[in-house]
């Protein structure tokens, strides 16, 4: 062997190991955990000691344990360690997860209701949802649930809860309105599964009883005063979800599907398909603004019933409509709204909204066209403020003004814990 050969083979053999060398993390810290359990972050996350060093990785977890009810805010610093390799801590802001929560609702033509309840977000410090319910809107109605979804893996996990409901419903005829009092009691068991990181499934089943009591009103021939029906529900949702979330800015894009079939043993409740789909659109503007946006289709089997299965409510969609004024077998409903937050303080944040909620539906038994009809029209623009706390999960307290633009609009205030959407 030349001596030009001897030092390219010299070459080769000290400069192999180098050039298989690349990044890596050496070691995965954890910053501010406290109710929090580390081996359940350690679970959720994808980033781990040996791993390539990947900043699209890394990104992907910060957002993943910004989605999580105990997280505020999170953020990772990466450090050189030695021989190439990498030190990575991932610094998290906890909230405070146990909440209590209220729902106010009224009207100036309805009665004052309420819902309050109990929930902690971080059971065990697994991010276990655990919490309970009671509600007076003119009867009393109570329920509890659990969440877990990453009870078997950082993908699989189960959902329960159970309902005992009691309120006044109005059921609406052609030219008329009854009162009765419904009652729905049962429970839901749903699986959870995460495809990816974007991407959820859930899909379970519900066994219930719904009961129809008459109070006043209206009578028809065709429609019983009385009703006790045993029912089975098979419930399949498909949540796409790209929002990034900094404490309470959010941008992106979120689709949730849910579709049902109901079955029954009483053909004056027949059994049903239903599927409505949420699309939510968020875009930060400047510095303090947040446009937000949800527009909501749905359609259920088109079945001549006063007991139509969507509803036009102050708390579900329509902001000052009223609680329950309308009945549909169709949706199309659109809420956009403009937040601007006007005090930022260490833990305390006020913003104030504008916001237009509209919306139209089918009747039942009728066609698309009565999405065009404008007695089935309502348009609610209308003003609100939110108090919020930044370490407190879901701490959003929000008060709405709806004003009726449309024929026969109403007025009102509602309240809640949250953001509407």
């Amino acid at each position: 062997m030349g001596n030009k050969s001897f030092f390219y083979v010299l070459f080769i053999l000290c400069w192999l190991p180098c050039l298989g060398q690349e990044h890596t993390i050496s070691e995965l810290l954890f910053s501010g955990l406290k109710k929090t359990r580390q081996g359940f972050v350690e679970k959720l996350v994808e980033a781990a000691p040996g791993m390539p060093l990947d900043s699209l990785v890394l990104n992907q977890d910060i957002t993943r344990l910004t989605r999580l009810p105990s997280v505020a805010n999170a953020s990772y610093q990466v450090r050189p360690a030695e021989n190439g390799q990498y030190s990575v801590t991932y610094t998290i802001v906890e909230n405070f997860t146990l909440i209590p929560f209220a729902n106010l609702f009224s009207s100036a033509n309805d009665d004052f209701a309420f819902r309050v309840g109990l929930q902690e977000f971080n059971f065990l410090g697994n991010n276990i949802t655990l919490g309970g319910f009671y509600q007076l809107d003119v009867f009393n109605s109570y329920g509890f649930q659990i969440r877990a979804p990453y009870l078997f893996s950082n993908k699989l996990g189960l959902a329960f809860n159970y309902n005992n409901f009691s309120t006044q419903e109005p059921v609406f005829f052609t030219d008329d309105t009854a009162d009765y009092r419904y009652g729905n009691k049962g429970f839901e068991l749903l699986g959870l599964y995460e495809i990816n990181f974007n991407n959820r499934l859930e899909l379970g089943f519900s066994l219930f009883t719904e009961d129809y009591s008459y109070l006043s009103g209206a009578t028809r021939p065709n429609v019983p005063l009385n009703l006790n029906v045993d029912k089975h529900l098979f419930k399949l949702i498909y949540d796409y979800d790209s929002i990034a979330y900094h404490y309470y800015y959010l941008e992106g894009f979120r689709s949730l599907l849910n579709f049902q079939y109901v079955g029954t043993t009483n053909v004056v409740l027949p059994e049903f398909l239903i599927g409505f789909n949420d699309f939510m659109y968020y875009k930060r503007v400047g510095q303090r603004g947040n446009w937000a946006n949800r527009l909501r289709l749905g359609l259920a089997s088109n079945v001549n019933s006063p007991f139509a299965p969507f509803t036009v409510d102050n708390n579900l969609n329509i902001r000052g409509v009223g609680n329950t004024i309308d009945r549909g077998t169709g949706a199309i409903v659109l809420n956009t709204e403009y937040r601007h937050t006007l005090v930022d303080k260490d833990w305390f944040v006020l913003q104030g909204n504008v916001f237009v909620d509209g919306g139209s539906w089918r009747n039942p038994g009728g066609d698309f066209s009565d999405f065009l009809d404008s007695r089935n029209l309502r348009i609610y623009p209308g003003v609100g403020l939110r108090f919020m706390h930044k370490r407190i999960f879901n701490a959003i307290f929000r008060i709405d003004y709806g004003y009726g633009i449309t024929e026969d609009g109403a007025d009102g205030i509602v309240f809640g814990i949250g953001q509407y959407f």
